[in-house]
């Protein structure tokens, strides 16, 4: 059981209810706003729309989750699975992420439009990759024993590190020979998932730099950091997706209706 205060108890409902409208409002505009790229770049709004409503789902599971393990009479919030079956449940973040990391990464490619067999070639090595560092941290974020996360911790890192190499290597090869702007928007984006990404292992090392798991700011820390994560990493990279495609239809002669 986390005891929270009022202040703490809201200020992780309202993130969670931001993190909720934020996936459904970007699916909303990336599916409206295909029309406005040309057709050989609307697979990737549709990716688009599919990461942040299958974030959207897991936030709704979520926010019902925190909701259903808060104790009457106050903002305790149960977190034992072991002695409520109604425990808040953060396991939906993994299914989450192990859904839609990969499919993040295949966005990049599908608007750059590259040659099929460049396309094959780094979708094969970047989603299995990405599944694997979701996976392979998994195991540690659920165990309390610190030698158990600092193992499991190490083998996501390498996957990560790996997905970093294709991205600043193997995808920067092919980057002069998009349009003019549209480099630098990738290198942009790129420095997103950097940035946002970068939450995920200090979340998960809390514990092993003396952060008490039950303590209710470390709680309420972790729920706003990934969340707020979240957001930048699916809504605001899916936009800035959907940014490139329209500066790439336009340099190949489609109109600009404003």
């Amino acid at each position: 059981m986390i005891n929270l205060d009022g202040s703490q108890w809201s200020t992780v409902y309202n993130v969670l209810s931001f993190g909720l409208v934020s996936m459904l409002a970007t699916t909303v505009y990336t599916l409206v706003a295909q029309h406005r790229v040309l057709p050989k770049y609307r697979n990737a709004l549709v990716l688009s729309s599919m990461v942040t409503f299958i974030a959207g789902y897991h936030y709704l599971r979520i926010f019902d989750s925190y909701s259903d393990a808060t104790v009457e009479g106050g903002f305790n919030v149960m977190v034992d699975f072991k002695a409520d079956s109604k425990a808040f449940n953060e396991g939906y973040r993994y299914v989450d992420w192990i859904l839609t990391v990969p499919l993040l990464l295949v966005e990049v490619i599908a608007v750059l439009a590259l040659a099929k067999e460049a396309s094959r070639s780094l979708i094969t090595r970047l989603v299995p990759a990405s599944a694997a560092m979701i996976a392979l941290g998994y195991p540690g974020e659920i165990s309390t024993d610190d030698g158990t996360k600092v193992l499991w911790g190490v083998l996501s890192t390498i996957p990560f590190l790996y997905i970093l190499y294709v991205l600043f290597v193997e995808l920067g090869k092919s980057l002069d020979r998009q349009p003019e702007g549209v480099a630098a928007t990738v290198g942009r984006l790129r420095l997103l998932l950097i940035a946002t990404w970068g939450v995920y292992p200090i979340a998960y090392m809390m514990p092993l730099l003396g952060s008490d798991a039950m303590d209710p700011d470390a709680f309420v820390l972790r729920q706003v950091g990934y969340t707020i994560a979240d957001v930048l990493a699916k809504c605001l990279f899916g936009l800035t997706i959907y940014k490139i495609a329209r500066m790439k239809s336009l340099a190949e002669g489609m109109k600009d209706d404003h």
